[in-house]
């Protein structure tokens, strides 16, 4: 297909680095390495971070996690629990170190970055329970992390975007933190794969519909198959019969990205089922190209979620 670009994206397409999930070993050792170059020099002046692990969940193995907590800020401070994306099969609190110093120099907020176990070695739930391990250790933790237990979000792109939904429906049903907000970036949400969006763009640069599927397999594992009606709302958010009770949510999707239209909807149904959604599509736009962050398409994308998760958070304004 023919798309239109956003025309400060489009020449720069032939820079963006090919991803391939059909070997999970070579696809994460490529990202690594493409990881490293990005954040080598990245500039963390006024931000302090520490690598820590936390419980597992009923015996399951510890948890590590990156806390970001602005310097010289005293408590108790917004916090966000931050689930890093990848298909289900890449990426790291490193991936994300980027994004989560930014986030918390710029909004003045406590950061828990998961690192949770990637699939296939690790299928569903084994990742969902790392990250709600995460959440449960962050908000039982609020008082030494600094953290103000009524001003706890969650959020996460893509892949972490489906946890992050996962989280925030699993701690409404088991009445775990009471969550004040949750960013969904482009998420991944629905197995089942029949959007329009998702049938169209089996061409589209980073993400298409036969990496999806991929994804899919991978995460659900052997004992569950994307599309059969036995997939659980845990592991496909979409499947949710029910979305009342969910914080307040920020959607946003890109238009070239075949899983526009599943974050779409689950906005559309948030909003019907009365949970304020803020839904916001980016023109000209593909899966990943926010990595062309200096376009003023994504310099936008990152003012919208920086004001969204100083409203969503309760950040005070300052100046």
């Amino acid at each position: 297909m023919t798309y239109r670009f956003d025309p400060e994206i489009a020449p720069l397409l032939e820079f963006m680095p090919p991803v391939d999930v059909a070997d999970p070993a070579a696809a994460r050792a490529a990202f690594a390495g493409a990881t490293a170059a990005m954040i080598a020099e990245l500039d963390t002046s006024g931000v302090e971070f520490a690598d820590r692990t936390v419980p597992g969940l009923d015996g399951a193995p510890e948890v590590a996690v990156r806390v970001y907590h602005p310097a010289g800020a005293s408590g108790p401070l917004p916090g966000l629990v931050y689930i890093h994306g990848g298909g289900f099969v890449l990426g790291s609190t490193d991936s994300e170190h980027g994004i989560c110093v930014n986030l918390c120099r710029a909004l003045g907020i406590v950061i828990v970055s998961v690192d949770y176990r990637l699939a296939p070695e690790t299928a569903f739930p084994g990742p969902l329970e790392d990250c709600y391990a995460a959440l449960l250790w962050t908000a039982g933790q609020a008082a030494e992390l600094g953290l103000d237990p009524a001003r706890l979000g969650i959020g996460g792109q893509s892949a972490g975007a489906c946890l992050a939904a996962a989280c925030a429906l699993r701690a409404r049903d088991e009445q775990g933190p009471a969550l004040c907000f949750q960013l969904l970036g482009i998420p991944v949400l629905d197995d089942r794969l029949d959007s329009p969006s998702m049938q169209q763009f089996t061409d589209t640069p980073v993400w298409d519909r036969g990496k999806a599927e991929a994804s899919w397999k991978y995460y659900l594992g052997d004992t569950l198959k994307a599309g059969a009606d036995n997939v659980p709302a845990y592991a496909a958010p979409a499947r949710a019969a029910d979305l009342g009770g969910l914080p307040p949510t920020y959607i946003s999707t890109m238009e070239f990205d075949p899983l526009r239209d599943e974050g779409l909807d689950y906005g559309m149904r948030l909003l019907r089922a009365g949970v304020p959604c803020e839904i916001h599509n980016y023109p000209g736009t593909f899966h990943g190209s926010s990595v062309f962050a200096h376009t003023q398409i994504h310099q936008r994308e990152m003012a919208d979620m920086l004001a969204v998760l100083r409203r969503g958070l309760g950040v005070e304004k300052t100046g």
